[in-house]
């Protein structure tokens, strides 16, 4: 199996996906270490919370669509099928985003009449929302067709852009929230439009067949994946507004911040791995090559578990060094933190890494109830934690509902089992193949 490996389409894309993973991390951590010298942890707290607020509305209101498209395009046997289906994914991504904008600054028009707050940073967050689903929807479609190079580089500049604007506004204008949005919208918007250009430029032009109803289809994969992903929001983010309301702004900047910090390390090494393993999985169990497939899948859960263990290990020994490299002084009493973020970090990679069948065999409702358990237990641990023990009670909740969802997800998807059998209407041809060389 590692010989073949070694000869497939599979070191070409774990190359890409290292390298965009590793550049635009070193990127953020280097941006976050300037960015904390020049603003207070109750101003990277305001960002912070107007950035999880971003990063609901990419999850719950665009990121399901992109997901189908991802996992739909490896069954499109022509480019005008391609066309048609990234022609829905966009539609219905563009219909729900939409709603999200307005929802978003409606509510913030709303919260600064009654709080006397500023309504101008709702509005940059309804911007910052609209250009990061553009940013997503050409990244993740590029995953999907198995583009790891645009992916990566696009990926990589607007990681790049985005602090190096932030800062530099900061820096000329002053540490206020809105000027490290306006630098991640600038950042974005640039990067977006260098890259869509080169996306067009490099593409096949076919017309959009119709020979699939691919928006019925996106919608059907994609409508469960909704209130999962509101579960994913409220379990990788939900923690710092029970901070927020429970003690202060300032500890929500401490927490981002470090939680940043550790989930940069974690969540990119995992990154890299989906990003090699899972349009390979997707692309061999479209075809029947089950066997392949499993095997692409057990690859990948060793190789989650394994760097979850090596990178806990390292940041054990390393945390004082890490917080005094990447953060501000006024930064590191949360150093204590990140023992046990780090263990919620490496069980959230290693549940999603097993809970892959289902989004292979499309049973994307019963993902749904393997992270709603999760959900519950983070709705019932965070607030109690946090209120008796304050930061230190949010970081041990992370590997609390992270480790009962991974058991629960594992016991639903069956990884163990290699002989799980496509979705029916799904399937370009018949074919039973070890893991080969065109992986």
């Amino acid at each position: 199996m590692f010989s073949a490996l070694k000869n497939s389409k599979l070191c070409g894309d774990a190359f890409w996906a290292l390298f965009g993973q590793a550049a635009s991390a070193l990127a953020l951590l280097l941006g976050t270490r300037l960015l904390t010298e020049l603003i207070s942890p109750a101003v990277y707290g305001q960002v912070a919370l107007l950035n999880g607020f971003v990063a609901l509305g990419v999850a719950v209101f665009s990121y399901p669509f992109i997901c189908a498209g991802m996992r739909i395009v490896p069954e499109c046997e022509t480019a005008g099928e391609r066309n048609a289906l990234h022609a829905a994914v966009a539609g219905l991504t563009l219909q729900a985003t939409a709603l999200a904008i307005a929802v978003l600054v409606l509510g913030g028009f709303a919260y600064g009449y009654f709080t006397d707050a500023s309504a101008v940073l709702f509005l940059l967050a309804g911007v910052l929302l609209a250009i990061t689903v553009q940013r997503e929807l050409g990244i993740q479609l590029a995953v999907g067709e198995r583009k790891q190079r645009l992916a990566s580089l696009w990926q990589t500049s607007d990681s790049v852009l985005r602090p190096a604007l932030a800062i530099a506004l900061v820096w000329w204008l002053g540490g206020n929230p809105e000027w490290v949005l306006l630098g991640y919208i600038l950042a974005s918007l640039l990067s977006n439009l260098v890259w869509m250009v080169v996306k067009r430029r490099s593409g096949v032009r076919m017309p959009t067949t119709a020979s699939r109803c691919f928006r019925r289809e996106v919608w059907v994969y994609a409508l469960p994946l909704i209130p999962m992903e509101l579960i994913f929001w409220i379990n990788g983010l939900g923690d710092r507004y029970v901070i927020g309301y429970l003690l202060t702004a300032a500890d929500v900047g401490l927490y981002a911040a470090t939680y940043m910090i550790v989930n940069e390390a974690f969540n990119r090494s995992a990154m890299v791995l989906l990003r090699t393993f899972q349009p390979a999985y997707f692309q061999a169990f479209s075809a029947r090559q089950l066997q392949k497939a499993y095997s692409i899948l057990w690859l990948w859960i060793a190789s989650v578990a394994a760097l979850g263990a090596v990178s806990l290990l390292l940041l054990l020994l390393t945390k004082d060094w890490v917080a005094a490299l990447v953060l501000a002084k006024s930064y590191h009493a949360a150093v204590d933190l990140m023992p046990a973020m780090a263990l919620g970090c490496a069980l959230h990679a290693l549940g999603t890494a097993l809970a892959q069948p289902l989004l292979a065999r499309k049973r994307t409702k019963t993902l749904l109830k393997g992270r709603l358990c999760g959900a519950v237990t983070a709705a019932m641990t965070i607030p109690l934690l946090v209120s008796h023990y304050g930061l230190l009670g949010a970081a041990w909740a992370n590997p609390l509902y992270f480790g009962i969802e991974a058991l629960v997800l594992a016991i639903l998807a069956k990884p163990w089992q290699a002989n799980h059998r496509p979705m029916p209407g799904t399937i370009q041809t018949v074919r039973q193949e070890p893991l080969a060389a065109d992986a």
